[in-house]
């Protein structure tokens, strides 16, 4: 009579389970946990996490029957990509969550949610790993001169949010700026030749106010960067890793990867992301912004333009209050 009723779909799951019928039970048990109640009793709790165990369990012998049927297609098909559907069938098995674009400025519609973007995309990325030790090189020259010569990536007037709050302007998290929102800093890139050589086959994004920029960013021992957003959909972000000692991490929705010294990858940072240094020495990376491959040239060049026009619609306005914040 009540088939959506919290406490009704509980009592089904429970007689699915008396009788013996584990995996209808399962499957009501889910529904049931996508449905909680906001208000609910304590001495539900022991309830609750039966329902939780058996719900895994299920998953778990669905899992291992599924390998079984899909064995003989995974060999006949051994040599092809079957990343996609290998993230299907995670989230399909509720082992891996579904993260969707967020950004905190712009949105640009029909662009596809991905989080490691196809390497081959961006070939302009092979210059930039060519030149790695020679930008590494000029990197550690810089650092040379101790911590002064980096900003705190969070630079923050006024009391921050608190997940920035250990970071607030704090060279734990620590850049220094070769190109930055927009203008190229010249003082910073005569200082670092071969890497400025090297970035002349970076393709540029144009976003007032925001790009392109290019940075060297230096994350400290024992600290992390808070899951978080970027701006734009429309531009992604390039990373060249430089200086990874063990212990590094970076996540992007439900994708986790490792820097690798001298091999570039591309993410959409609109998709909630994290990172981590647990070693007991500063992780260094360079970062650029670069378009969405799946912007034409006319879209790019509208982005642009409009991007401009709400910077100078909003003037002097700090980006929080433009809605430019992340």
């Amino acid at each position: 009579m009540e088939p959506g009723d919290f406490r009704a779909m509980m009592q089904t799951a429970l007689q699915h389970e008396a009788l013996g019928e584990t995996r209808a039970a399962a499957a009501t048990y889910r529904t049931a946990l996508q449905s909680i109640p906001r208000f609910l009793s304590p001495s539900v709790r022991p309830v609750l996490e039966h329902a939780k165990a058996v719900s895994e369990a299920n998953d778990d012998a669905l899992a291992a029957f599924l390998d079984e049927r899909l064995a003989a297609l995974r060999a006949r098909h051994a040599n092809a990509r079957l990343d996609r559907f290998d993230k299907c069938l995670g989230t399909l098995l509720r082992k891996r969550r579904v993260y969707r674009p967020t950004p905190s400025f712009m949105y640009f519609p029909q662009l596809p949610a991905i989080e490691f973007y196809d390497r081959d995309l961006f070939p302009w990325l092979d210059v930039l790993e060519a030149a790695t030790a020679d930008i590494r090189a000029e990197l550690l020259r810089v650092l040379a001169d101790g911590p002064e010569v980096l900003e705190p990536y969070v630079a923050i007037d006024g009391v921050p949010q608190e997940r920035w709050r250990q970071l607030a302007n704090s060279r734990r998290w620590g850049v220094f700026y070769l190109w930055r929102a927009g203008v190229p800093v010249e003082e910073n890139l005569a200082r670092c030749p071969r890497t400025a050589k090297a970035l002349e086959a970076w393709p540029h994004c144009e976003l007032d106010g925001t790009g392109p920029t290019a940075v060297f960013s230096i994350l400290d021992s024992k600290t992390r960067i808070p899951p978080h957003v970027g701006v734009n959909n429309a531009r992604l972000i390039a990373h060249l890793p430089l200086v990874v000692p063990p212990g590094c991490g970076f996540r992007v929705g439900a994708e986790q990867r490792s820097w690798e010294p001298g091999k570039a990858f591309v993410f959409d940072d609109t998709i909630e992301h994290e990172a981590w240094n647990d070693s007991d020495e500063p992780r260094a990376v360079l970062i650029l912004d670069c378009w969405n491959p799946f912007l034409s040239e006319p879209e790019r060049e509208m982005v642009t333009a409009l991007t401009a026009g709400v910077s100078d619609y909003y003037g002097d306005l700090p980006a929080y209050a433009r809605g430019v914040d992340n």
